[in-house]
């Protein structure tokens, strides 16, 4: 009974303050003189006796054989097609490592402790290089409510980027809103505000591949308010899509003065898109049903206005009768719908295009389109130029910080490094977030962008009331900046016709007039004449919510 334990302390009587001699006694017999114990941070790692290797020792006895066996070798697996894990201690003379072996020895890092488990993780960044697609950027611009989230939603659904339950679930989510029609356009315009309004606001971005290409949607707001966010959007484009409304009204209002189908179709070239694929949308709608009149009507009415903007009506651009609710003419020829229609349906025709010539051997330019934070600063943004690697030390330019890139997103896939014409995301250490502005650049350290605050541009004058004098001022949008200029004078006028540059200085010049400028920015940008790096030299003039002009810079001061 004097062993059973206790239930509360409170049955336990006081022991009282016991013998003094007793306590005295039993503290002599410590030893205050032992040794501080100190911690072997050097012993080697513990390891579990089912882990270890066989052990044999002289006699030939090998205890451990029948537990080994019977885990490393399951009745269920093959252990021949398993790789081997090799654990090595101090104490132990590892076998010289096969071809193989030492191919994944490299991927270790040097710093790894050696009593730590080595344990192989083959990785073949040389197969991952060759089985990249060429990446296209396409980006779909037109008039507001011509149909181009919806056929971008269309094109992720028939390539299998979004599920049919997930678009069942749109369909029913737009019903209840009373908005039937939209729900296709849901799978691109993701933020509330825009499936509420049934207006894209931000570019938004899918993508989807063929056998060829890895395409990226860059789905552009078409109202007039966003127009900044267009080009932003049409800054990272390699193709253009023009999304037209064929429906009776609606073709009529976006083509007129005020509508966005010709401020798009001019801001994408100035862009530096060189082939348009124009979509007469709504083909299927009771107004239209199919008719190859009212197609010649639209298209009769827009190629003059291709040509003055500067594409080839033969050679850069091509038209496609579709429907983005039904889907006809996007991935298969619909013949019954419409027969007089015999060419390509829409993603072959882009797969089938030239691939474009990217210079990934060039230096190294990559335009910050956007920025935030995520366990370090996240930049994002297109490789015009050159390559970015893993751990690599770069520049970012105007403000010369160094950089260190300690990981790449190529489409949402880390990877080893990022080639030029590649959608990237970059983590990089030695900058805040806070500290960078979209429009800044990334380059090597052995050769950077240029950057200043005055330059000689060449201008045109697209649409202007009144005349423009030295001291104007607007809105720059050059590559991903967006920068506060003025015009500081006017060196000269450029026949249209000729070419020729007038001796005379203007003291004005108005709209359809071709100019040699001089602008000064308000802060300092990165910028390239148009000669050396086009991309970066290329820029339009905004004021008062309408684009004002479009230029190239020619010197830099």
């Amino acid at each position: 009974m004097e062993d059973q334990p206790i239930d509360s302390w409170d049955q336990q009587e006081d022991p009282g303050s016991g013998n003094e001699q007793d306590m005295s006694s039993e503290l002599s017999l410590l030893n205050v003189n032992a040794k501080p114990f100190i911690p072997n941070v050097n012993a080697p790692e513990f390891v579990p006796s089912f882990a270890k290797p066989e052990l044999t020792d002289s006699s030939g006895d090998n205890t451990m054989a029948p537990e080994v066996t019977e885990i490393e070798e399951p009745a269920t697996v093959d252990s021949s097609s398993m790789e081997p894990v090799e654990i090595f201690e101090d104490d132990e003379t590892p076998t010289p490592p096969s071809e193989e072996e030492d191919k994944e020895a490299d991927i270790v890092p040097v710093d790894a402790p050696k009593s730590s488990p080595v344990i192989g993780k083959k990785k073949a960044p040389q197969a991952v290089e060759a089985k990249r697609k060429e990446p296209v950027n396409v980006i779909f611009i037109g008039h507001v409510d011509a149909g181009k989230s919806t056929i971008g939603g269309h094109i992720m659904f028939l390539t299998g980027q979004v599920d049919k339950r997930t678009l069942e679930k749109y369909e029913r989510e737009a019903k209840e809103k009373n908005r039937e029609s939209w729900y296709l356009s849901w799978a691109l315009d993701t933020n509330q505000e825009e499936r509420d309004k049934g207006k894209t606001v931000e570019v938004g971005r899918a993508a989807f591949e063929t056998d060829r290409k890895h395409f990226t949607i860059l789905d552009a707001p078409g109202h007039k308010s966003f127009v900044p966010n267009m080009i932003s959007g049409a800054a990272q484009a390699d193709l253009a899509v023009l999304v037209i409304s064929a429906r009776k009204g609606e073709f009529e209002t976006g083509f007129e003065r005020g509508g966005q189908t010709m401020e798009h179709t001019m801001l994408a070239r100035t862009a530096g898109v060189k082939h348009l694929v124009v979509l007469i949308n709504k083909m299927d709608d009771q107004t239209v049903n199919w008719s190859q009149d009212r197609y010649n009507m639209c298209k009769n009415k827009l190629l003059p206005f291709m040509k003055k903007v500067g594409f080839h009506p033969k050679k850069d651009v091509f038209f496609i009768p579709v429907s983005g609710i039904t889907g006809a003419n996007l991935k298969l020829s619909a013949p019954e719908d419409c027969p007089w229609y015999t060419g390509p349906p829409f993603i072959q025709y882009i797969d089938e295009l030239p691939s474009l010539r990217r210079d990934s051997g060039g230096p190294l330019r990559m335009p910050v389109m956007d920025k935030y934070k995520d366990m370090g600063t996240i930049l994002l943004g297109k490789v015009e130029s050159g390559t970015v690697e893993k751990g690599a030390n770069l520049i970012i330019m105007p403000n010369k910080n160094a950089i260190e890139v300690l990981q790449i997103q190529v489409d949402d896939c880390e990877s080893e490094r990022a080639l030029a014409g590649e959608n990237v995301k970059l983590k990089v250490r030695g900058i805040e977030e806070e500290d960078v502005l979209p429009g800044f650049v990334l380059c090597e350290p052995t050769n950077l962008c240029h950057t200043c605050k005055v330059f000689d541009a060449q201008i045109v004058i697209l649409e202007h009331k009144s005349i423009i004098c030295p001291g104007y001022s607007a809105v720059l949008h050059i590559h991903n900046a967006v920068e506060e200029v003025q015009i500081q004078c006017f060196i000269g006028l450029i026949d249209k016709k000729t070419g020729e540059r007038s001796k005379t200085r203007p003291r004005f010049i108005k709209q359809d007039q071709i100019a040699i400028a001089r602008l000064e920015l308000a802060d300092v940008i990165c910028v390239e004449t148009f000669k050396e790096f086009p991309q970066m030299g290329r820029f339009t003039l905004r004021d008062e919510g309408k684009t004002i002009a479009i230029g190239k810079v020619l010197k830099l001061l």
